[in-house]
């Protein structure tokens, strides 16, 4: 695969990364025998980049990720991104806590679970208003001047909060939600990215599924599957709404040969060479087929044309999960 960097610090990642969050979290079981499989695919196919948090699961899918790297003895060749943030009580997230002997001793956990001496980019996964960010990058550039982590990152920030942040430790990679089905950045962060020189992780680059065309209403999932009821934009009428942009993309894809995952993320991937799109996967076939996206030859009007058709209805997120992000 093609190399892009995030930021100017000098970390090179895989043009798209995979998140592996569901492989341990939000959308049921998981096979942790094809997810193994999935990411040994990953590496050979020339994927690098793989990100979760302690949050998943939460631990699971950082033990996991231990696991693998320990077997797959691939360390050197992998980036690998975390997160802190959460307070994590027993099995669920009771609030934020990213104060600094927080930070560390959730970095010294996800050391130990991961089976590594470093994490090459550690996230703040979702802004703590009680902790000011300054005091947040500062004990993250301790951890950095200690060789325990590499790369600084914020999650969900505002653009004032990036502004703030990268005065006092420079942000590598900020991580946010962006794709055809959400573009929420683009009028006021996404333009301080560039103006700082942060690189931009979008996660559920494929609308959570939804983009592939075989989403489904709420109802119709599984009550362990997040998108049963954590997403407004599958229910009631908000559903039925928002099949006309996964009609505009399919067209696409038909006219490219192409499925409507490899459209979506080309059209992300053609967005800026500052932009490392990370689809979450849990099986070999649907990475194989994301992965295809960089092959594609859709012109720049055709993806011009595409992101005029740009309309959805529902809020992203529920009332539980929006007071979480900082805007």
């Amino acid at each position: 695969m093609n190399q892009r960097a995030l930021g100017r610090q000098g970390l090179t990642v895989s043009e798209m990364g995979l998140g592996c969050m569901g492989m341990s979290h939000a959308y049921g079981v998981a096979d942790e025998r094809e997810s193994l499989a999935t990411l040994d695919r990953a590496l050979a196919l020339g994927l690098n980049f793989f990100d979760t948090a302690e949050f998943y699961g939460p631990y699971l899918n950082e033990e996991l990720l231990g696991r693998w790297l320990t077997h797959s003895g691939q360390r050197q060749q992998t980036v690998i991104a975390t997160k802190f943030g959460f307070d994590i009580s027993k099995t669920r997230a009771s609030g934020l806590d990213s104060r600094p002997r927080h930070i560390r001793e959730v970095v010294e956990a996800s050391l130990k679970r991961l089976q590594t001496d470093y994490i090459d980019l550690l996230y703040q996964h979702r802004v703590d208003p009680d902790v000011p960010i300054e005091e947040v990058a500062g004990a993250v550039g301790d951890l950095i001047a200690e060789g325990k982590v590499r790369y600084f990152g914020l999650s969900e920030a505002s653009a004032e909060t990036l502004r703030r942040a990268h005065r006092v430790q420079p942000v590598s990679a900020l991580q946010s939600e962006y794709s055809l089905w959400e573009r929420n950045i683009e009028a006021e962060i996404l333009p301080v990215l560039r103006e700082l020189g942060i690189g931009l992780v979008p996660f559920s680059p494929l609308g959570r599924g939804f983009l592939t065309g075989h989403a489904k209403p709420a109802q119709d999932y599984p009550k362990d599957d997040f998108r049963s009821w954590g997403d407004p934009r599958l229910q009631g009428d908000n559903y039925a709404f928002n099949l006309t942009l996964v009609d505009s993309v399919k067209a696409l894809a038909d006219k490219h040969g192409a499925t409507p995952a490899q459209v979506a993320l080309g059209w992300l991937l053609h967005q800026g060479p500052d932009i490392v799109p990370i689809p979450g996967s849990k099986r070999r076939s649907h990475l194989e087929d994301n992965l295809g996206a960089a092959a594609l030859s859709v012109s720049a009007q055709e993806y011009a044309g595409l992101s005029q058709q740009y309309q959805t209805q529902g809020e992203r997120y529920t009332d539980a999960f929006a007071r979480f992000v900082d805007r």
